[in-house]
């Protein structure tokens, strides 16, 4: 999230001993301040690279309907934008009602902008929305989509950044889960994975994740998941997947990504067994 030692220790200290319950309202107390040491100003540099390199793993449309995009935690809004460069029709879900407002800012003639120029002529250029709401709780998807958000399984692509980091490590079974039911049959979920290089006893947000974490979690969506004395997931070869498990297709290091992450960070996409 941030690469600054200070800033680090300020956002861990601003969830200390807090609720998970309350962190939404913690979120928005750094967002009312204006403390956002994570913010980059632009899209994520490993999920442009994805898009545009990787495209035989990505969804494909189906039935005319233009693809849909979930992005959990979304911040200012660039990889939303990016997103629907790519022809994605692009929703970033945020807790913090200000962190919504700054996205809406920053949104304002999107369009224009050069780095968001349509990607894919034959896909056009998607849309872009941002939503108040808590990616655990359902509502915002019907805010987000229509009545589709009432049903499961309606979004193409996932992707998730500094969203699983910014939780606390007894909501990842819940964040599994979630993210099994609202992805699409034929969809995808990419994770750009960070940090890796953390201790577990160092706390957080951002909180310490290797890619074992992620097979730990997204193989067994909703269950508790072994951790070791030093509080890192424990993940074993060929252990039954649960229902709603989510397989990985891909599991790269990119050559860009923001600065704090590089040569660490790592590029996972799941999709549906």
């Amino acid at each position: 999230m941030t690469d600054q030692p200070d800033a680090r220790e300020r956002l861990r200290q601003n969830f200390l001993n807090h609720d998970p319950k309350q962190h939404p309202n913690r979120w928005e107390h750094l967002w009312q301040k204006d403390d956002l040491p994570w913010d980059k100003g632009f899209a994520s540099p490993a999920l442009a690279d994805a898009l545009a390199e990787r495209k035989d793993l990505l969804p494909t449309a189906q039935s005319g309907r233009r693809l849909r995009a979930l992005v959990p935690g979304c911040g200012k809004g660039y990889d939303v934008l990016l997103l629907a460069s790519w022809g994605y029709d692009a929703v970033g879900v945020e807790a913090a009602a200000t962190a919504v407002k700054a996205a809406n800012a920053e949104s304002k003639g999107w369009e224009e902008k050069p780095e968001y120029a349509v990607k894919d002529e034959t896909r056009g250029r998607g849309s872009a929305k941002f939503v108040f709401g808590d990616f655990f709780e359902k509502g915002w998807e019907k805010d987000a989509i229509g009545e589709d958000g009432s049903k499961e399984g309606q979004w193409d692509l996932i992707y998730d950044y500094t969203f699983l980091c910014a939780l606390p490590p007894a909501l990842r079974p819940a964040w599994a889960a979630r993210q099994s039911s609202l992805l699409s049959p034929g969809g995808r979920l990419i994770c750009l994975e960070f940090p890796t290089y953390k201790p577990p006893s160092t706390g957080g947000p951002p909180w310490a994740l290797r890619p074992e974490t992620y097979l730990a979690h997204l193989s067994q969506p909703g269950k508790e998941v072994e951790y070791d004395e030093e509080g890192f997931a424990v993940w074993k070869e060929g252990q039954t997947p649960g229902e709603g498990a989510l397989e990985r297709i891909a599991h790269w290091k990119p050559e860009r990504t923001h600065k704090i992450g590089e040569g660490t960070d790592n590029v996972s996409i799941w999709k549906r067994r």
